[in-house]
């Protein structure tokens, strides 16, 4: 049941903890715990960091797929 959970947010959360333990050589679900952690003792904050890198990736992704991208033409 948790694994089945587990999988169901890291394909729709945006992967925003994946890309930065990537870059960082940092395993995600340690990354994933430290954002919970802070978002506690900030009442929430790095939610609303987390929803931007999150639009910054999805717009990063459409962009270098080509797709809406009024540069290509």
């Amino acid at each position: 049941m948790i694994q089945k959970m587990r999988d169901f947010l890291e394909l729709h959360a945006f992967g925003v903890c994946s890309a930065i333990g990537e870059r960082l050589g940092i395993a995600s679900s340690k990354i994933r715990m430290w954002f919970i952690y802070i978002s506690f003792l900030t009442f929430g904050s790095p939610v609303i960091v987390y929803m931007i890198l999150a639009f910054v990736r999805s717009i990063k992704h459409y962009i270098l797929l080509g797709k809406r991208n009024p540069l290509k033409d």
